[in-house]
């Protein structure tokens, strides 16, 4: 289960996806994510699904690789799916048996909830796969730079999201050692009850945070030992600089959202209770 985990990895391909300016991504995903909750019909999402297979299929990322990274948040899904399942009312009953009621409404919000949160996490995790970190962090401090005129520190905080991305795979990576070795040396880490996994978990977390400390703290002496600091008076070894290539993808997503919204809103389009 933790090597599926994929959030915050770069998957190298050579695609027009990876060739994008960072900002443009940035902003697309945005766009993207907010696309998202501007209807709730089926015309809408099957024109997000469109889209998102389209530019999935742009990313040269494969499929089975976004869907490895879909195992994590299963549970998640579960519950939500569950939650707007028995806790929505509205519309007709389609089933009743003592407690449990489920409706038109409830049964429709947690299927189009699903889907959307499916799609929420395959579209965010495009961005990473297709961007490095350093290209991330030019991309956040460009976009956040008007953001110096009131003493927000731009730099600080890019850097410090692009620490937390690269950290994210090596984390993972460190945990399944520490689970390999305490599991080599008898640990039970699976049976038990709830309150018995959790403490389970002790002899992971201790080794885990000694780690992350000991690595942040290296770090910290490596970027000191580089005269790092902040962005103050910094130039860039790769300036960014939009192209013909990313005003057509700014373009395609205006485009993508009006269209989106319009036929998402407008399209008279219904199966059964959906």
């Amino acid at each position: 289960m933790i090597r599926d985990i994929t959030i915050g990895q770069y998957y190298p391909a050579q695609s027009v996806l990876h060739r994008l300016d960072p900002r443009v991504k940035l902003v697309g995903t945005l766009l993207y994510l907010i696309s998202l909750f501007l209807f709730n019909s089926i015309p809408g999402y099957l024109v997000a699904t469109l889209f998102l297979a389209a530019i999935i299929r742009m990313s040269k990322v494969p499929f089975s690789y976004i869907m490895k990274g879909m195992k994590p948040i299963i549970m998640l899904l579960m519950i939500t799916v569950i939650f707007n399942l028995f806790l929505t009312r509205g519309g007709e009953t389609l089933f009743h048996a003592w407690i449990i009621t489920i409706t038109e409404e409830g049964l429709r919000t947690a299927v189009f909830m699903a889907i959307r949160l499916i799609y929420l996490i395959a579209g965010s995790s495009l961005m990473t796969f297709t961007t490095t970190p350093n290209a991330l962090t030019d991309g956040i401090e460009s976009l956040l730079h008007p953001l110096n005129k009131i003493h927000v520190p731009v730099h600080e905080v890019a850097m410090m999201m692009s620490i937390a991305l690269r950290f994210i795979p090596i984390l993972l990576e460190e945990t399944d050692k520490i689970m390999k070795a305490q599991i080599a040396r008898g640990a039970d880490l699976e049976s038990g009850n709830i309150i018995q996994r959790v403490k389970n978990m002790i002899p992971i977390l201790v080794p885990l945070f000694v780690s992350a400390f000991r690595r942040a703290n290296d770090l910290a002496m490596a970027m000191e030992a580089r005269c790092y600091r902040g962005g103050e008076g910094r130039t860039k070894m790769k300036p960014l600089r939009y192209r013909s290539r990313d005003r057509m993808a700014y373009l395609v997503m205006v485009i993508y959202v009006v269209a989106v919204f319009v036929i998402g809103r407008y399209v008279p389009f219904h199966i059964w209770i959906f």
